[in-house]
């Protein structure tokens, strides 16, 4: 990406190992993210471009001396950001603040090409039981950030059985967390959006409740539907404080609020607006890579299957198009076939 709305193929250099704990990986699947869509809007100009995409799934075509969990030819999924697996924040299962670990793309290799080096191998890459051919790939692709990131704002929220949970956004994240919430057990789902196909897979996926409204309309409707006391659980699925906002005013009394949405504004929140209610308050960046080997069977067998969130696919040239797409809510998300 060299600026707002300026996505480019360019040729880089190949990957390679540079430190005995790397692997390459051959891309085989990998997507644009919603994420990726907030620096497509404002990026300033760049001249020497900034490598993008952080979900990836591939083969290892080779390891470092010091790798031992992954080897030549296994099918492998990465998560959004890389990890040693060891350090005292990975062992107490947040990989995503790992003392050694890092993002994908910038100056290394982003996932939305053909071959990235992996630092970190052994603690990041998750093996997985099947061949790139696997008609479940783009299920299990999902794993490596939007299926996690939906869990984490269900878990944060505190969803399960007998509990009302909203889903305050209908994007990829908003609605593999309806999924999640689903999985987990909620009772009444609730989903906020207003595009009718993603709505429509909302309610596919588990909710029976649209609301298309949004501020203070949208916090009466959800108020409506729940008796006057509002959701147990809030899952903040879109990354703005106005979203932020009211999520928490449709909290119910002793609620909580599971905000996972990347933030892009700048705005907060008050805690006067929710500290009368004792609404508990709890999420962040999703530790993907500790979630993924709990969900994987799951999705392996069909129970937890996001893959109709990928409503196109594209090689590596129809990137730029991809990107414009989603920009203009063409398409949910792309799914990349380098």
């Amino acid at each position: 990406m060299f600026g707002a709305g300026d996505v480019q193929v360019k040729e880089v250099p190949d990957a390679r190992i540079d430190r005995p704990t790397d692997a390459v990986v051959r891309v085989t699947h990998a997507a644009i993210c919603g994420s990726d869509l907030w620096r497509y809007g404002k990026m300033p100009p760049n001249p020497d471009g900034v490598r993008l995409g952080h979900e990836f799934i591939g083969v290892v075509e080779e390891t470092g001396a010091e790798v031992t969990s992954v080897r030549r030819g296994d099918l492998v999924l990465a998560p959004f950001k890389w990890s040693d697996g060891t350090c005292e924040f990975c062992s107490d299962g947040l990989p995503n603040s790992c003392l050694n670990g890092g993002f994908w793309g910038g100056e290394l290799d982003g996932g939305q090409g053909e071959a990235v080096r992996v630092p970190q191998a052994d603690g990041t890459l998750l093996p997985l039981p099947m061949e790139p051919d696997d008609p479940r790939v783009p299920a299990v692709l999902a794993l490596s950030d939007v299926l996690c990131t939906g869990h984490h704002a269900a878990r944060a929220a505190q969803a399960g059985p007998g509990r009302t949970v909203a889903v305050v956004g209908d994007g990829a994240v908003g609605l593999c967390g309806v999924l999640a919430a689903a999985r987990l057990g909620a009772e009444h789902l609730i989903v906020l959006g207003r595009h009718t196909a993603r709505t429509d897979l909302a309610r596919r996926f588990g909710a029976v409740e649209v609301v298309p409204e949004r501020g203070a309309e949208a916090v009466e409707r959800v108020k409506e539907l729940t008796g006057g006391h509002g959701a147990h659980a809030v899952l903040e699925c879109v990354g703005t404080g106005a979203a932020l906002r009211d999520a928490l005013d449709m909290a119910r009394p002793g609620g909580a609020v599971g905000y996972v949405g990347v933030p892009q504004d700048g705005d907060g929140v008050d805690v006067r607006r929710f500290y009368r209610r004792n609404v508990t308050l709890a999420g962040g960046v999703a530790p993907a890579r500790a979630y993924a080997p709990e969900l994987l069977p799951d999705v392996l067998s069909g129970r937890l299957d996001a893959s109709a969130i990928f409503d196109r696919t594209v090689g590596l040239d129809g990137v730029p198009d991809g990107y414009k797409a989603m920009a203009g809510r063409e398409a949910l998300k792309v799914l990349i076939r380098p």
